[in-house]
């Protein structure tokens, strides 16, 4: 009996062992333990899906999954992630076995007794989840990046789990359906055409993708290459001034990329879909590129700004055809690895497509501004991010990724050489295709072109937050630089250095001397200005290829716009504002120069920058009660430059849209109305249906007596349905009534009432505009409550956008306070939202600061 007591304490032990290493694996989201596991488990992959969808949006849609793969691995049971309730999953049958449905913590779970090393088959039947499907009455689209598969059927949803996908759709005769591989065949059947798909390219779950609906198609083959085109614009002017450029700059972008890489377009087909009211501007599923449809459409009257914009859009998500879904990153703590190749290459991309932008300009105007706005912050993270779980791999998205990494990305093109680098791009994609690759993969590969310790150099630039500062010490004797020495120091107090290139410009009456700089310690003296004669000015990081803050002190702000340099001018006015935030500038001072660029900039782009840098200031960080007299001051300067003939269409669009945004005095909302009923017209203003509809927002906002009316016949002018649906659901936030607003902002506490992010983004910056904010700040509490729910079901960049258009507009002692009072009360807040809460508030803790230095 003491043997047979010993042998069953000794069986339940292992047993109890056994379990606790089952349950290790187990928990919500895909924690990197179990991504880990599964990747050594598991091969072979195929999924085979059906979806038949309704015609009515609030019936379910009936799916089926059959998964084939093979099984290397059984001392865990086999767990598929499948993110929904329970009660949609309906019969699983493993290798032609009915067996009992087990869902735990978002995962299918599969013991290891129906299982067998080798080819297995799983069948399962279950209605799909509609967290990531989007569906709207008359059309859908999934968005799965970057666990949302799992939202929607069981899958391995982790990137380096790559897989081959067999897709049937059945759906409305009158809808069009367009997934990631070729239509195979499509069967009419009796109020429904049943869509079947041919075996897809290799891909990640989060790139799987289909979008079905009432939508126009049209396609163009150009250079023997076809692409088709789901849409559904109805402005014929902009479909007529769009169509050419959206297929020209595919192609385009697709060439460049082919001679870049030298490897041909990796996928079946590059077919795209524009999507109202999308989430991001585009998203790079294989096959089949989804597209916000505003980012797309442009009339003829459209910026320069805007039309580059959208070429870099394109050639954006086309590039990702090679970086991100041809090659992948092993974990999403590399997802920024993607984004910098995209982001990198589409600036090359664009430049033969505009010939005559200045392109370090644009590369300037696009990256810097953003990137500074998050890595000044007290929220501020490296590019490379650590990551547990892939339940908060959202949270890592944002401008350090999307715009420090490019610049990291050519300070490192230019310290490997531009060959050797592109050398080292093409045996990275030779060598991973259709597989995946982390940073150091690359590092590993650029090493063989150049003697600099990469590792070394990135320790900071890529897994270090923040910027540095830098300072100088100029000595002059006889009229002439004794010494010239420049220090950096990082913002956020550590040691960190940042070894870089940049240029400064020593300014004289009649000349300009521009000294290249290789900066690359803490302090450092520039021996080769020994001797030069005294400059007027000196303007720093000339060339816009430094990172960090740089001194203003030899440089007067009311002197930028006389800079002749266009990146210089630039880099100028983002310097003055950078030295704002840091107190070493009055707002006063730099707004004074910034209207005096608005009055006199010529280059489409600074103008656009030195706008968003002027609306910041007078916004943020001018004391309200002198608000009014410089709204006063600037605004017959403004009307002046507003009716000069000859100012080009461009530049007269964007002062209008600073005018419009400042021009909220009873003489400026008066204007406005009169360009808003079309009995002002201003030459050379061309506005479109969209730019009218915002400005009857405007005017509600500012209170005009008519607002009422206004917004009425603005919403019947509205051509479109979808974008009268937008203006419908905005409407309570711009009403006059503040239990309206009061009304409409405790529904967004509800989920379901969230689901269309982008309007809802709007809304909240109609709600919190600082003319409305003594009665929207008793809100913020709620919202900062809110964050982590947003994060759980809303799309990777809800939550930081969520923060901006509510905390991120405020920066008075109340939001302070509410800010501090949040952190302290929840100690425990997820530390990736934190961050997130800290980027967004940064003009709450910049006015706590600048109120102190100045006030």
């Amino acid at each position: 009996m003491k043997k047979i007591a010993t042998l069953i304490s000794v069986f339940l032990l292992l047993v109890s062992c056994a379990k606790e290493e089952t349950k290790s694996l187990l928990s919500p989201g895909i924690s990197l333990e179990l991504a880990n596991y599964r990747k050594q488990q598991v091969s072979d992959v195929v999924y085979t899906l059906s979806f038949d969808i309704p015609e009515e949006k609030s019936e379910p849609i009936d799916a089926e999954l059959d998964l084939s793969l093979t099984i290397n691995d059984l001392r865990h049971p086999l767990y598929l992630d499948f993110n929904a309730d329970s009660s949609l999953l309906k019969t699983i049958a493993v290798n032609g076995k009915t067996i009992d449905i087990n869902h735990e913590e978002e995962h299918v779970i599969v013991a290891s007794e129906y299982l067998k090393i080798g080819k297995n088959q799983i069948n399962i039947l279950f209605d799909a989840g509609e967290q990531s499907l989007n569906r709207n009455d008359d059309y859908l689209y999934t968005l799965l990046v970057p666990d949302r598969a799992s939202t929607l059927f069981p899958c391995f949803d982790q990137p380096n789990i790559k897989a081959y996908y067999l897709l049937d759709i059945t759906a409305p005769k009158h809808w069009k359906v367009l997934s990631g591989a070729a239509l195979e065949v499509e069967e009419e059947l009796e109020d429904a055409i049943r869509h079947r798909f041919k075996t897809s390219d290799l891909m990640s779950t989060y790139l799987f993708s289909f979008v079905a609906g009432e939508f126009e198609k049209t396609s163009e083959m150009l250079d023997g290459f076809n692409m088709e085109f789901l849409y559904r614009e109805n402005d014929t002017e902009k479909i007529e001034a769009s169509m050419e450029p959206i297929f020209k700059f595919h192609k385009q972008s697709l060439s460049f990329l082919e001679d870049y890489t030298q490897f041909p377009f990796p996928f079946q087909k590059l077919d795209f879909a524009a999507i109202p009211g999308y989430q991001y501007g585009g998203m790079e599923h294989p096959g089949a590129i989804q597209y916000r449809e505003s980012s797309l459409f442009l009339d003829r009257h459209a910026t320069q700004n805007q039309k580059l914009n959208r070429c870099h859009l394109i050639a954006h998500e086309t590039a990702h055809m090679w970086f991100g879904d041809l090659v992948t990153m092993k974990w999403f703590d590399d997802v920024w690895l993607k984004e910098v190749f995209a982001n990198f290459l589409a600036d090359k991309i664009s430049e033969p497509a505009f010939p005559e932008v200045n392109h370090s300009l644009n590369f300037m105007c696009e990256h810097y501004s953003s990137a500074y706005s998050e890595d000044r912050t007290k929220g501020a993270t490296p590019i490379k991010q650590p990551l547990d779980n892939l339940k908060n791999a959202g949270t890592l998205y944002g401008n350090i990724i999307y715009h420090k990494s490019p610049i990291m990305m050519r300070q490192l093109e230019a310290l490997v050489g531009e060959t050797g680098f592109r050398k080292g791009m093409q045996n990275y994609i030779k060598d991973f295709a259709n597989g995946n690759a982390d940073w150091n993969d690359l590092v590993s590969l650029l090493d063989a072109e150049t003697d600099v310790d990469l590792k070394q150099w990135s320790e900071v630039w890529v897994f270090q937050p923040g910027r540095p500062i830098i300072t100088d010490n100029v000595v002059y004797r006889d009229g002439k630089i004794e010494s010239f020495s420049i220090e950096q120091q990082a913002e956020d107090g550590s040691d960190n250095l940042w070894p870089q290139h940049f240029s400064i410009g020593l300014v004289y009456p009649d000349s300009l001397k521009v000294v290249p700089v290789s900066l690359n310690q803490k302090s450092q003296n520039i021996a080769k200005f020994k001797g030069v004669k005294k400059p007027q000015s000196i303007i720093y990081n000339y060339d816009a290829f430094g990172y960090g803050v740089f001194p203003m002190k030899h440089l007067e702000a009311s002197a930028i716009p006389n800079i002749q340099d266009d990146v210089a001018r630039g880099y100028s006015y983002i310097n003055l504002y950078e030295n704002v935030l840091l107190g070493k500038l009055k707002p006063e001072i730099a707004l004074e120069t910034l209207v005096q660029g608005l009055l006199t900039e010529k280059n489409e782009l600074v103008l656009s920058m030195v706008s968003g840098y002027g609306s910041a200031i007078f916004w943020k960080y001018i004391n309200p009660e002198k608000r009014d007299d410089l709204a006063q001051m600037m605004e017959p300067k403004l009307i002046k430059r507003l009716m000069d003939k000859a100012l080009p269409s461009g530049l007269k669009k964007t002062i209008f849209g600073f005018y419009r945004g400042v021009a909220y005095l009873s003489s400026g909302r008066d204007m406005l109305y009169k360009i808003w009923d079309k009995s002002l017209k201003i030459e050379n203003l061309n506005l479109n249906e969209n730019d009218y509809t915002g400005l009857a927002a405007t005017l509600a906002i500012y209170g005009h007596p008519e607002a009422e009316t206004i917004l009425h016949e603005a919403l019947k002018d509205i051509s479109n349905s979808d974008r009268k649906k937008r203006f419908e659901f905005l409407l309570p936030s711009l009403s006059a009534d503040e239990n309206l607003r009061d009304g409409f902002m405790q529904s967004l506490a509800q989920a379901e009432n969230r689901e269309k992010e982008s309007w809802v983004i709007s809304a909240l910056y109609n709600m919190n505009h600082p003319l409305r904010q003594a009665s929207a700040k008793k809100h913020l509490k709620m919202c900062l409550g809110l964050t982590e729910d947003i994060q759980k079901t809303g799309d990777i960049f809800f939550p930081k956008s969520w923060l901006n258009a509510t905390i991120g507009n405020y920066n008075s002692n109340y939001a302070f306070e509410v800010v501090e009072t949040f952190l302290k009360e929840n100690p425990n807040f997820p530390t990736v939202l934190k961050n997130k809460l800290l980027q967004a508030a940064d003009g709450v803790y910049k006015g706590e600061i600048l109120r102190e230095r100045w006030h």
